[in-house]
């Protein structure tokens, strides 16, 4: 097996999912130049036009893909399509849906909950499964994890959201362990309210709020220094050693005391 370093190894290849949302987008922007074959997911064709008209202009080679990823077995084929003809140097996972419960909502939509949960799971687990399975041939490879601190608290107004992206921090960690001994290297990115799209429909405060850009930035930096895991910002790290010092009927009386709506559009 080779055993050129991940930290070392040139990135010549770049699968992102997510590509059409605000830090799919920039990371986008910043990973293209000449030399690099980016392979760009999106749900929104005209946004994902756009991205790898952007990409191209800086030299890179684009692959655009309109995918859903709750159709976890076309998302798994496709992957297996662009490694076998661009490789995966790394692959970052980033596509995300979220909810949240109305006030007048017993309980959330079924259907809702499925789709959340396949595409914020099931379907990024086995793509970093398959993705992972890839690198071990070629000996190296990286892999990005995008989590969520909402994954550190049971939410009882998204439920679904929050328990999705807890499970996708036990698989990290899990595979982590698993496959950097053999020169994968996976990062979960575990980050607060950025300013995109997706918290843009949230009503009420985002507290210590992130641009994409420095979230982009913030990502590629750690997969260049072979972190495991990165909360931003890091207000959210101090938060989530204080909140363990909590005793659990006050932790449980807030969590139930959150009032948190979301809009049906981002600026809407």
């Amino acid at each position: 097996m080779n055993k050129v370093s991940t930290s070392r190894h040139e990135l010549r290849s770049v699968l992102i999912t997510g590509a059409t949302g605000g830090i799919g987008m920039e990371l986008a922007k910043r990973y293209a130049k000449p030399g690099r074959v980016l392979m760009l997911w999106g749900r929104n064709k005209e946004r994902l036009d756009a991205i790898a008209k952007l990409c191209c202009a800086r030299g890179a080679e684009v692959f655009p893909r309109q995918i859903d990823l709750s159709n976890g077995e076309a998302a798994l084929a496709a992957l297996r399509e662009d490694q076998e003809r661009s490789g995966l140097d790394l692959v970052i996972l980033g596509a995300g849906v979220s909810d949240i419960k109305s006030p007048d909502q017993q309980t959330e939509d079924p259907a809702g909950v499925l789709k959340l949960a396949l595409v914020n799971y099931a379907t990024p687990v086995t793509l970093a499964t398959a993705a992972a399975q890839s690198m071990l041939r070629q000996g190296y490879g990286k892999i990005v994890l995008i989590g969520s601190v909402a994954g550190f608290y049971e939410l009882p107004f998204a439920a679904s959201y929050s328990s999705s992206k807890a499970g996708l921090a036990c698989f990290a960690q899990a595979a982590d362990l698993a496959w950097r001994p053999k020169n994968i290297q996976l990062t979960l990115v575990i980050p607060g309210f950025v300013d995109t799209p997706m918290s843009q429909r949230l009503e009420g405060p985002r507290p210590f709020l992130v641009s994409a850009g420095s979230a982009a930035r913030k990502i590629m930096k750690a997969v260049k220094n072979g972190q495991v895991e990165l909360i931003f910002p890091w207000q959210f790290r101090v938060l989530r050693i204080a909140e363990r010092l909590l005793p659990a009927f006050l932790r449980k009386h807030i969590l139930q005391s959150l009032d948190v709506g979301q809009k049906e559009h981002a600026g809407g």
